[in-house]
Protein backbone atom coordinates (compact mmCIF):
# COMPACT_ATOMS: atom_id res chain seq x y z
CA UNK A 1 0.00 0.00 0.00
CA UNK A 2 2.95 2.38 0.48
CA UNK A 3 4.30 1.79 -3.04
CA UNK A 4 4.72 5.11 -4.93
CA UNK A 5 2.54 5.40 -8.03
CA UNK A 6 5.34 7.03 -10.01
CA UNK A 7 9.06 7.77 -9.88
CA UNK A 8 10.78 10.60 -11.76
CA UNK A 9 14.57 10.64 -12.16
CA UNK A 10 16.12 13.82 -13.58
CA UNK A 11 19.76 14.35 -14.50
CA UNK A 12 20.70 11.37 -12.34
CA UNK A 13 24.00 9.44 -12.57
CA UNK A 14 22.44 5.96 -12.60
CA UNK A 15 25.23 4.53 -14.78
CA UNK A 16 28.17 6.87 -15.23
CA UNK A 17 29.95 4.42 -17.52
CA UNK A 18 27.69 5.70 -20.31
CA UNK A 19 28.90 8.87 -22.04
CA UNK A 20 31.23 9.83 -19.17
CA UNK A 21 31.56 13.56 -18.57
CA UNK A 22 34.39 15.67 -17.16
CA UNK A 23 33.17 15.20 -13.55
CA UNK A 24 32.88 11.44 -14.15
CA UNK A 25 36.46 11.28 -15.42
CA UNK A 26 37.64 13.40 -12.50
CA UNK A 27 36.00 11.04 -10.00
CA UNK A 28 37.75 8.01 -11.49
CA UNK A 29 41.16 9.64 -11.98
CA UNK A 30 42.11 9.45 -8.30
CA UNK A 31 41.70 6.94 -5.47
CA UNK A 32 38.99 7.53 -2.89
CA UNK A 33 41.64 8.40 -0.31
CA UNK A 34 42.67 11.42 -2.41
CA UNK A 35 39.17 12.90 -2.16
CA UNK A 36 39.10 12.24 1.57
CA UNK A 37 42.44 14.01 2.05
CA UNK A 38 41.95 16.92 -0.36
CA UNK A 39 38.21 17.63 -0.66
CA UNK A 40 36.99 17.20 2.92
CA UNK A 41 37.27 20.00 5.50
CA UNK A 42 35.99 20.80 8.98
CA UNK A 43 33.36 23.49 9.50
CA UNK A 44 35.19 26.38 11.24
CA UNK A 45 34.33 27.61 14.74
CA UNK A 46 31.50 30.13 15.11
CA UNK A 47 29.54 28.48 12.29
CA UNK A 48 26.56 26.16 12.66
CA UNK A 49 27.82 22.59 12.66
CA UNK A 50 31.33 23.61 13.73
CA UNK A 51 33.71 20.67 13.59
CA UNK A 52 31.65 18.61 11.16
CA UNK A 53 33.52 17.02 8.27
CA UNK A 54 32.03 18.31 5.01
CA UNK A 55 32.64 18.68 1.30
CA UNK A 56 32.49 22.52 1.28
CA UNK A 57 30.08 24.38 -0.93
CA UNK A 58 32.79 26.78 -2.10
CA UNK A 59 34.78 23.88 -3.57
CA UNK A 60 31.70 22.58 -5.37
CA UNK A 61 30.97 26.05 -6.71
CA UNK A 62 34.54 26.49 -7.96
CA UNK A 63 34.16 23.29 -9.97
CA UNK A 64 30.80 24.32 -11.42
CA UNK A 65 32.11 27.72 -12.48
CA UNK A 66 35.30 26.30 -13.99
CA UNK A 67 33.36 23.92 -16.24
CA UNK A 68 31.68 26.84 -18.06
CA UNK A 69 33.95 29.74 -17.18
CA UNK A 70 33.64 31.52 -20.55
CA UNK A 71 29.84 31.52 -20.30
CA UNK A 72 29.92 32.99 -16.80
CA UNK A 73 32.39 35.70 -17.81
CA UNK A 74 30.24 36.60 -20.82
CA UNK A 75 27.14 36.71 -18.61
CA UNK A 76 28.77 39.14 -16.21
CA UNK A 77 30.05 41.31 -19.07
CA UNK A 78 26.51 41.47 -20.47
CA UNK A 79 25.26 42.39 -17.00
CA UNK A 80 27.39 45.55 -17.05
CA UNK A 81 26.15 46.36 -20.57
CA UNK A 82 22.56 45.95 -19.39
CA UNK A 83 23.20 48.17 -16.36
CA UNK A 84 24.61 50.92 -18.58
CA UNK A 85 21.71 50.55 -21.02
CA UNK A 86 19.17 50.67 -18.22
CA UNK A 87 17.74 47.26 -19.12
CA UNK A 88 16.19 46.56 -15.74
CA UNK A 89 14.46 43.32 -16.75
CA UNK A 90 17.68 41.68 -17.94
CA UNK A 91 19.55 42.90 -14.86
CA UNK A 92 16.91 41.45 -12.55
CA UNK A 93 16.92 38.09 -14.36
CA UNK A 94 20.72 37.90 -14.10
CA UNK A 95 20.66 38.70 -10.39
CA UNK A 96 17.90 36.20 -9.66
CA UNK A 97 19.72 33.45 -11.56
CA UNK A 98 23.06 33.95 -9.82
CA UNK A 99 21.55 34.39 -6.38
CA UNK A 100 20.32 30.82 -6.68
CA UNK A 101 23.21 29.41 -8.72
CA UNK A 102 25.79 30.64 -6.21
CA UNK A 103 23.88 29.27 -3.20
CA UNK A 104 25.69 25.97 -2.75
CA UNK A 105 25.46 24.09 0.54
CA UNK A 106 28.12 21.97 2.23
CA UNK A 107 27.65 18.21 1.89
CA UNK A 108 28.28 15.76 4.75
CA UNK A 109 31.59 14.04 4.10
CA UNK A 110 30.20 10.51 4.36
CA UNK A 111 27.52 11.25 1.76
CA UNK A 112 30.04 12.76 -0.65
CA UNK A 113 32.62 10.00 -0.26
CA UNK A 114 30.04 7.23 -0.54
CA UNK A 115 28.74 8.79 -3.74
CA UNK A 116 32.23 9.00 -5.24
CA UNK A 117 32.93 5.41 -4.25
CA UNK A 118 29.66 3.64 -5.03
CA UNK A 119 28.26 5.67 -7.91
CA UNK A 120 31.24 7.04 -9.82
CA UNK A 121 34.07 4.60 -9.10
CA UNK A 122 32.52 1.18 -8.53
CA UNK A 123 29.17 1.62 -10.33
CA UNK A 124 27.45 -0.64 -7.82
CA UNK A 125 23.82 -0.02 -8.83
CA UNK A 126 24.05 -0.83 -12.55
CA UNK A 127 26.31 -3.80 -11.76
CA UNK A 128 23.73 -5.22 -9.35
CA UNK A 129 26.03 -4.88 -6.34
CA UNK A 130 24.44 -1.98 -4.44
CA UNK A 131 23.34 -2.66 -0.85
CA UNK A 132 21.52 -0.62 1.79
CA UNK A 133 21.94 -1.55 5.44
CA UNK A 134 23.26 -4.92 4.38
CA UNK A 135 20.37 -5.75 2.06
CA UNK A 136 20.67 -5.85 -1.75
CA UNK A 137 19.08 -3.05 -3.75
CA UNK A 138 17.03 -4.71 -6.48
CA UNK A 139 15.47 -2.37 -9.08
CA UNK A 140 13.97 -5.44 -10.75
CA UNK A 141 11.73 -5.84 -7.69
CA UNK A 142 9.84 -2.68 -8.72
CA UNK A 143 6.73 -3.91 -10.50
CA UNK A 144 4.01 -1.25 -10.44
CA UNK A 145 5.70 2.14 -10.04
CA UNK A 146 5.71 4.11 -13.29
CA UNK A 147 9.16 5.41 -14.27
CA UNK A 148 9.94 8.68 -16.06
CA UNK A 149 13.54 9.69 -16.75
CA UNK A 150 14.52 13.17 -17.93
CA UNK A 151 17.86 14.31 -19.34
CA UNK A 152 19.25 17.57 -20.71
CA UNK A 153 20.62 17.55 -24.24
CA UNK A 154 23.68 19.59 -23.21
CA UNK A 155 24.17 18.14 -19.73
CA UNK A 156 27.92 18.03 -19.09
CA UNK A 157 27.55 16.62 -15.56
CA UNK A 158 25.21 13.65 -16.04
CA UNK A 159 25.75 12.67 -19.67
CA UNK A 160 23.04 11.49 -22.02
CA UNK A 161 22.04 7.92 -21.26
CA UNK A 162 23.17 7.92 -17.64
CA UNK A 163 19.66 8.58 -16.30
CA UNK A 164 17.88 6.59 -19.01
CA UNK A 165 19.88 3.57 -17.82
CA UNK A 166 17.34 3.18 -15.00
CA UNK A 167 14.89 1.63 -17.45
CA UNK A 168 17.23 -1.27 -18.17
CA UNK A 169 17.44 -1.97 -14.43
CA UNK A 170 13.70 -1.76 -13.72
CA UNK A 171 12.83 -4.69 -15.96
CA UNK A 172 9.67 -5.70 -14.08
CA UNK A 173 7.82 -2.44 -14.69
CA UNK A 174 5.27 -2.85 -17.53
CA UNK A 175 6.43 -1.23 -20.77
CA UNK A 176 3.43 1.11 -20.77
CA UNK A 177 4.71 2.64 -17.54
CA UNK A 178 8.15 3.53 -18.91
CA UNK A 179 8.81 7.01 -20.34
CA UNK A 180 11.97 8.93 -21.24
CA UNK A 181 12.36 12.57 -22.25
CA UNK A 182 15.36 14.60 -23.42
CA UNK A 183 14.95 18.36 -23.07
CA UNK A 184 16.62 20.06 -25.99
CA UNK A 185 18.89 23.04 -25.45
CA UNK A 186 19.54 22.72 -21.72
CA UNK A 187 22.43 21.61 -19.55
CA UNK A 188 22.32 20.03 -16.12
CA UNK A 189 21.08 23.12 -14.29
CA UNK A 190 18.42 23.79 -16.90
CA UNK A 191 16.80 20.43 -16.25
CA UNK A 192 15.77 21.67 -12.81
CA UNK A 193 15.43 25.43 -13.17
CA UNK A 194 14.52 28.19 -15.58
CA UNK A 195 12.14 28.71 -18.47
CA UNK A 196 12.47 25.24 -20.01
CA UNK A 197 11.76 23.67 -16.63
CA UNK A 198 8.72 25.84 -16.04
CA UNK A 199 7.27 25.64 -19.55
CA UNK A 200 8.24 22.18 -20.78
CA UNK A 201 9.61 19.86 -18.12
CA UNK A 202 7.39 20.60 -15.11
CA UNK A 203 4.14 20.18 -17.08
CA UNK A 204 5.43 16.88 -18.43
CA UNK A 205 6.28 15.68 -14.92
CA UNK A 206 2.89 16.76 -13.58
CA UNK A 207 1.11 15.03 -16.45
CA UNK A 208 3.03 11.81 -15.92
CA UNK A 209 2.17 11.81 -12.22
CA UNK A 210 -1.52 12.39 -12.96
CA UNK A 211 -1.65 9.73 -15.66
CA UNK A 212 -0.24 7.16 -13.28
CA UNK A 213 -2.54 7.73 -10.37
CA UNK A 214 -0.62 10.38 -8.46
Amino acid sequence: PATPASMILMGSPIDTRLNPTQPNDYATSRPLSWFENHAIMRVPPNYAGAGRAVYPGFIQLSGFLAMNLDQHLDAHARQFDNLIAGDGDSVAKHQAFYEEYLSVMDLPSDYYLQTIDRVFQRHLLPKGEMTCRGRPVEPAAITQTALLTIEGEKDNISGLGQTEAAHALCVSIPSAKHAHYVQQGVGHYGVFNGRRWQEEIAPRVAGFVRENGG
